[in-house]
């Protein structure tokens, strides 16, 4: 990407983040950008944020304490990480959240249990990597893609620039794409 085609997918970016946007747009953002090596991305913690398209789990991971993702090796990846309120941010076993709430919890609960984190965070947390990076093709382009090792989702990045990553999650039985963003 030149300089100024890293200007644009970054002010867009930004211009989507900050009002919300349609599944359309994120997805003719998304399908702008060139693709992340896996390579690229191994690099420790990304930290995350949602963008807002109207999905039932919008919202659900910023009141939860989601803080990002960490990437160790293409093996060794762990795709929750969270934020107790005290700073402390730990790996969280995906298999232990349970993703088939989500979108039934109003968001009120969803921040008590984030107050709970220090309490119940031990159940949850994993030292053990949970999921892989892997090279699959997505919407035409072959990219970086985190597939989970215990549950059916795959998350697929596109790059923004050198330090951004576009997300999608791709989850079995969701019939909406839910985006996010990476920053290192």
């Amino acid at each position: 990407m030149t300089t100024n085609e890293v200007e644009s997918a970054t002010a867009e970016l930004a211009a989507l983040q900050s009002s919300g946007c349609t599944p359309e747009q994120a997805w003719a953002l998304f399908d702008s950008l060139p693709a992340a090596p896996v390579a690229e991305i191994v690099t420790g913690r990304w930290k995350g944020s949602e963008i807002e398209t109207g999905h039932p789990f919008d919202g659900v991971l910023g009141a939860s304490g989601w803080w990002g993702k960490q990437f160790d090796s293409a093996d060794f990846v762990h795709p929750l990480l969270f934020s107790d309120g005290t700073g402390k941010i730990f790996a969280v076993d995906p298999r232990r959240v349970p993703l088939s709430l989500t979108d039934k919890i109003p968001l009120p609960g969803v921040r008590a249990v984030r107050r709970s984190l220090r309490v119940v965070g031990p159940a949850l947390r994993t030292k053990r990597p949970t999921a892989r990076l892997r090279s699959i093709e997505h919407r035409g382009v072959v990219t970086a893609a985190m597939v989970y090792d215990h549950l059916p989702i795959i998350d697929h990045f596109r790059r923004v620039d050198a330090d951004t990553l576009f997300g999608v999650m791709d989850m079995r039985g969701l019939r909406e794409p839910y985006f996010f963003v990476l920053r290192r």
